[in-house]
């Protein structure tokens, strides 16, 4: 598996951020998160909350993400085919409930299980991949800035396209099937 510096440095990467410009929007120093990328210093679960926000991932996302093998001709490896059982995969906060990654490596999708019971939208999200949302179980508001809500239950599906700002909350315990586009390397 990938170290947490390197992914949150392929991260900040792909979205073209300085090391600066995420250590302002994380609210962090520049040294510190130089450290963090380094490999040097491990963040709290809090600091590590304010990193994926501003990256516009989750934490469960930067702990599991990375390649499952080792290195092929100095390159990164994962399996064209992997199977995961249903006890397997990466678990974690995501934001205001948790989640549990389907599928670990890189990958050009990132299929999660995300349970919650927040009835407090919380903060937008917005990044730059497309996510798929689909309601497995109970009701969901998702409120899209300027877009406008929806409300969906259990069959209801949709799409987000990259940059659309969205958070959800429900009127009691949801479950949501959701797929991301992967951040490859740069």
């Amino acid at each position: 598996m990938q170290p947490l510096g390197t992914r949150i440095r392929q991260i900040r990467r792909a979205r073209g951020l300085t090391l600066a410009e995420l250590a302002a929007s994380a609210g962090l120093t520049h040294g510190f998160l130089s450290k963090v990328e380094r490999g040097l210093t491990n963040p709290s679960i809090s600091s590590l909350a304010e990193i994926a926000l501003a990256l516009g991932t989750s934490q469960v996302e930067l702990l599991a993400a990375g390649p499952v093998e080792g290195p092929v001709d100095g390159h990164p490896h994962t399996p064209a085919v992997q199977v995961q059982r249903a006890h397997e995969g990466t678990t974690g906060p995501y934001g205001l409930g948790r989640a549990r990654l389907l599928t670990s490596g890189d990958r050009r999708m990132q299929p999660m299980m995300f349970e919650g019971d927040n009835t407090d939208p919380g903060e937008y999200y917005q990044h730059a991949e497309d996510e798929f949302v689909h309601v497995t179980l109970g009701r969901v508001l998702i409120d899209l800035g300027a877009e406008g809500r929806v409300t969906l239950e259990a069959g209801d599906s949709l799409y987000l396209s990259a940059g659309v700002p969205h958070r959800w909350s429900g009127a009691g315990a949801y479950r949501l099937f959701i797929v991301k586009e992967g951040t490859r390397p740069v």
